[in-house]
């Protein structure tokens, strides 16, 4: 795998595979020592324009847990806010011995741009651009749907006739693209339920119905119900009256939870407005997924970062990282 751009064009062997080494990076995580010594003296950059939380952490941990040396790059007291190019910035991470460039940027396509341009010869993993995609949010939800439905018998297994709603802010929302690409991939029936001010006007090109009323889509019985940020700082216009009545209609409250069927999740990417589009009920109920998802992010990159770095091209041919020699080796360097 030479870059991780978006999920649009992922092969369906290739997702499941990367879904497959992220089921074996999970097992070492549950190990008494989680470093493997697989990505040693490579050096992973996490090239950040926009602000995050979650994902640059959660790739920073994937990273050092396979080992790598780990840059991180914000874009705010660097040289970009003095007018620097993505040009020179990449260039100067290709001085610096990159070897992979995790980026997340404002604007849909850099990441790409960064890949192709010839710039930098280090693999791209796109960690979110502008509101186009975010690959590994897609890979790490799919991870998750298909580790509560199979369990312990999830490898190899695709998503298959499972039903998924995505609720909220699509119009904004680069995850729900991802999921969309990605879950369609892999079998899954998609419904999007949002206001008709936070549908894309392209959306008929999706593999996804579309609902503009959640009691209607809770009604018919969803296996995972995904809710979504209101991502109040892309919003330049009114796309709805008030934050209460967005709640009101399209909020997943205590009454949408328990009209939920009894096998039914509840998911959510973070970072989440309590009271807007989920409640504390639903947030912190034991059907939510969204510690499970943060857990499982970290898993999903190591797989990522494992099959970009360590030359494996992700073929169900391949075979899976030595995780049980990995982990023993790493117990003799700490003896």
């Amino acid at each position: 795998m030479r870059h991780l751009l978006d999920t649009q064009g992922l092969a369906r062997e290739d997702a499941l595979r990367i879904l497959d080494v992220a089921e074996d990076m999970a097992d070492t995580q549950r190990r008494e020592i989680k470093k493997l010594p697989t990505l040693r003296g490579k050096t992973v950059v996490n090239l950040f324009f926009e602000d995050s939380t979650r994902t640059r952490i959660s790739f920073e941990a994937a990273a050092k847990r396979l080992s790598a040396d780990v840059i991180n790059f914000s874009a705010k007291g660097s040289s970009v806010s003095k007018g620097e190019s993505l040009q020179d910035t990449a260039q100067t991470l290709q001085a610096m011995g990159a070897d992979a460039v995790v980026i997340r940027h404002g604007a849909s396509g850099a990441p790409r741009t960064l890949a192709t341009s010839g710039w930098i010869s280090a693999g791209v993993v796109n960690a979110g651009d502008g509101t186009h995609e975010h690959p590994t949010q897609a890979l790490l939800d799919a991870f998750t749907i298909r580790k509560r439905r199979f369990g312990d018998d999830s490898r190899g297994r695709d998503l298959d006739g499972v039903k998924v709603t995505i609720v909220g802010d699509v119009l904004h929302s680069r995850v729900a693209r991802s999921n969309v690409w990605l879950l369609n991939t892999l079998g899954a029936r998609v419904t999007l339920v949002a206001p008709p001010t936070l549908v894309p006007q392209d959306v008929s090109t999706w593999p996804a119905d579309v609902l503009y009323d959640l009691d209607d889509a809770i009604a018919a019985g969803p296996d995972a119900l995904m809710m979504l940020r209101i991502q109040l700082e892309r919003m330049n216009a009114a796309y709805f009256p008030t934050e209460r009545e967005y709640s009101r209609r399209w909020g997943l409250d205590a009454r949408r939870l328990d009209a939920l069927g009894a096998d039914s999740i509840v998911m959510h990417p973070g970072p989440m407005n309590r009271g807007l589009e989920i409640s504390a009920e639903a947030a912190d109920s034991p059907r939510s997924t969204v510690l499970e998802q943060v857990a499982n992010g970290v898993s999903v990159r190591m797989a990522a970062l494992y099959l970009l770095l360590a030359g494996t091209e992700p073929s169900t041919a391949d075979t899976p990282p030595a995780t049980d020699a990995a982990v023993g080796t790493e117990k003799e360097n700490t003896r």
